[in-house]
């Protein structure tokens, strides 16, 4: 077949024209969640398989392994397994307070009305949960673990609604992603108000002090991310030191990252043809771009007027959504959900108070909360239903949401840091709750929902 001028004025590399599509931003996080879920799936089935294997012993002493950067005199050691909990969710919960913001600002939670049916739905699986936990471990070490199943993992929740799109529409996602935020949100608070053990008040005056910074950041219109960036490095270093949990700096950084840009559509639409205007005249069509510096200085004005049209929130959870989602919360999966499986042992494991506290309370808990809160404002009037959805499909949602494993393994981590039986009793029930809330969440909401005419 005979190309075209525009198709032979364009160079294609092998596997370019499968990215080619263009997706709006709701659908590029939407995609990005389902990938991140499978992924997440696969490195908690590899860390089940080599901590039931003869792999076990070697898998304990690398993630246990001490890990230091030292510059001087001055340096911090501390377990490969602390770096990950420590450090690098720090960046997840960064990404977390980027989509918080933004769905605060322009998302589902950015208009009363839309918003009401999210949070009430939120707040609902958050406390039935917490309460059902705690009837059935009411005192001593175990009480400690109230918060396990209060919370929800959005990428493998998301990830199973989105095996459902050709069925259930587009609300629907969008509501469950809402959820999952607002429920992040919960849980942030829940690990800074009871799972902090001890204070120090000067580092905790420092970190007040670098969030200062930031926020002066944001009111002189600073937009260059890298200023954002180092001060909040700071901040976590400065929580580490305070007993504050030091992920909470990725939300306090990502809550004074600007989301206004530079130029307003109108401006950036002006600079823009003015600039093409220079390009057309720069350009001499048997001469390379490489050798035409007035063509080049006219393209990376371009690129700087993209950069300048774009809020630096938009730019950030963009840029750092990609690495969180394929690389860091698989890498907290493969240290966390290594559980060795007694199986001589399992019927004794299943009714443990904490493994049968976490279980119920993400399954049954998530699913009276969240379908309870959500009947209870429909009912008062003060919140409507997603366009196109069925009441029946925000309750296969509310079992959707049972799925707790990263935040969930999270909160355990905290909270039995100090007890490693009822940590794994709490692991346990978090996979355990997680696989039957995804599976019956999933016929659930494939039995009430017919074929969609569109596409998610």
């Amino acid at each position: 077949m005979k190309k075209n001028k525009t198709q032979a004025n364009i160079y294609h590399a092998p596997w370019e024209k499968s990215f080619d599509k263009v997706l709006t931003p709701f659908e590029e996080f939407i995609h990005r969640e389902t990938t991140s879920g499978l992924l997440l799936m696969a490195m908690a089935v590899i860390a089940l398989i080599i901590a039931n294997s003869p792999l076990a012993d070697s898998y304990l002493h690398i993630i246990h392994t001490m890990v230091s950067i030292d510059i001087g005199s001055w340096s911090l050691e501390m377990s490969l397994h602390h770096w990950i909990n420590d450090a690098l969710m720090a960046l997840f919960f960064f990404v977390v307070g980027l989509e918080l913001k933004r769905e605060l600002l322009v998302g589902e939670l950015a208009k009363l009305r839309n918003a009401t049916l999210p949070i009430a739905a939120a707040i609902g699986g958050m406390v039935v949960p917490a309460l059902i936990y705690f009837a059935i471990n009411p005192s001593g070490d175990a009480a400690l673990g109230w918060g396990v199943p209060m919370a929800t993992d959005i990428a493998f929740a998301i990830g199973a609604l989105a095996l459902l799109a050709s069925r259930v529409p587009r609300a629907l996602i969008t509501f469950l992603v809402a959820l999952a935020i607002v429920d992040d949100l919960g849980a942030v608070l829940v690990i800074a108000i009871f799972y902090t053990e001890t204070i120090q008040l000067i580092p905790l005056t420092v970190a007040g002090g670098l969030f200062t910074v930031l926020m002066a950041f944001n009111m002189a219109g600073i937009r260059k991310t890298m200023p954002y960036l180092i001060v909040a490095a700071l901040l976590w270093y400065a929580l580490l030191q305070s007993g504050v949990h030091a992920t909470l700096a990725g939300i306090l950084g990502a809550l004074t990252v600007p989301a206004t840009p530079k130029y307003n559509p109108e401006r950036f639409s002006e600079h823009i043809k003015e600039l093409m205007q220079r390009f057309d005249r720069s350009h001499q069509p048997d001469k390379s771009i490489m050798t035409n510096d007035a063509l080049r200085s006219v393209v990376q004005t371009l690129e700087n007027g993209v950069h300048s049209v774009q809020a630096p929130l938009q730019k950030l959870e963009h840029t750092w959504h990609m690495p969180v989602a394929y690389l860091i919360i698989p890498i907290f999966a493969l240290a966390n959900a290594g559980i060795p499986l007694e199986f001589s042992s399992l019927g004794e494991s299943l009714t443990h108070p904490v493994m049968l506290g976490v279980s119920l309370g993400l399954v049954l808990g998530k699913f009276i909360g969240i379908t309870g809160a959500c009947w209870l404002v429909l009912k008062l009037g003060i919140a409507e239903l997603p366009k196109d959805t069925l009441f029946t499909q925000i309750a296969g949602v509310s079992l959707l949401a049972g799925i707790g494993f990263t935040m969930s393994i999270f909160v355990a981590q905290l909270g039995f840091s100090h007890n490693e039986e009822l940590l794994l009793m709490a692991k346990t029930g978090i996979l355990f709750a997680s696989l039957l809330a995804g599976i019956s969440g999933y016929i659930w909401l494939y039995l009430v929902s017919a074929p969609q005419d569109k596409e998610v």
